[in-house]
């Protein structure tokens, strides 16, 4: 009996995607190689970084939803804090670092009994 799955792989490779240059991220101080036209979340995982933050109860945080609407994958690019991994691009030379307070950069807001946004 014939495989219906035999030829799956070949109808969907698709031949033409190359990747982009290889260029280096600094991640937590340390040389991550990455792609142009990657994000930052692709180029994390592609390097086994998956906690990106902690919650305020500790909890180990990473990607969830991989289209800017979660915000768990908040990290600090270039010195700016609470930039969503899964909607920037990487470019050379971009330093980045895991976050340990999300939201680190937002002031207390105290209509709210004094949380953070």
């Amino acid at each position: 009996m014939r495989n219906p799955d035999s030829n799956f792989n070949q109808n969907l490779r698709i031949n033409s995607v190359q990747r982009g240059r290889r260029i280096t991220l600094m991640v937590n101080g340390a040389p991550v190689p990455a792609f142009e036209g990657e994000s930052v979340h692709a180029a994390l995982t592609a390097a086994g970084i998956q906690n990106l933050r902690r919650s305020k109860t500790g909890s180990p945080r990473g990607i969830f939803c991989g289209m800017g609407i979660c915000y768990e994958c908040l990290v600090t690019i270039n010195g700016v804090p609470d930039q969503r991994a899964c909607m920037t691009m990487v470019n050379d030379k971009m330093e980045i670092t895991t976050q340990a307070d999300p939201l680190e950069s937002q002031p207390l807001d105290t209509t709210q009994g004094g949380e953070k946004r």
